[in-house]
């Protein structure tokens, strides 16, 4: 079910992204005239939210933390200075991560010092323009020390298709 948040809502959520990416992503990620949550259907908890009709957040229902979708990773880029929140990666696999292709630690330029393993990063290349998406493996020292393994599993890259919208003109 999918419905206006209210104002409880919204700032409960507000806290919980100042909280998971620092002061000021709540209102950077909320930002918008019309806020809506769509509520789990067996719990009636929030699962996702839109702003002005664009799915920026998944609450997971495992852990109650949130995972981003591009456009959420977006407004976090424009609101943070590099390198907060972000993975660096070289040039010439700018395509495969783009593609929802994870990213290993070799191809790692440099991370935020303070990634730790599990929290949603945004992956960038050298100009910062937003690759992907996804949740960090190793902590961002290791990945920058380390040259084996797989730094960051990718869940969306900006290229692949979104089956948010997709699942929204079916409803």
């Amino acid at each position: 079910m999918r419905r206006s948040a209210n104002e409880d809502e919204i700032y409960k959520l507000r806290i919980l992204a100042d909280f998971l990416f620092g002061y000021g992503a709540g209102d950077a990620l909320l930002k918008g005239n019309n806020i809506e949550v769509e509520l789990s259907r067996t719990t009636g908890k929030i699962r996702h939210v839109y702003v002005d009709g664009t799915r920026i957040m998944t609450i997971r229902a495992h852990d109650g933390m949130i995972s981003l979708s591009i456009e959420g990773a977006e407004r976090l880029r424009r609101r943070f200075k590099p390198p907060k929140l972000r993975v660096i990666v070289r040039s010439d696999v700018v395509d495969f991560i783009r593609r929802g292709r994870d990213v290993f630690a070799k191809h790692v330029i440099d991370a935020d010092r303070d990634i730790r393993p599990g929290m949603e990063v945004l992956v960038v290349d050298q100009n910062d323009e937003l690759l992907a998406v996804g949740r960090a493996v190793l902590s961002g020292e290791e990945m920058i020390l380390l040259n084996r393994g797989v730094a960051v599993r990718v869940r969306r890259g900006i290229n692949e298709k979104d089956k948010s919208k997709t699942a929204e003109k079916n409803d």
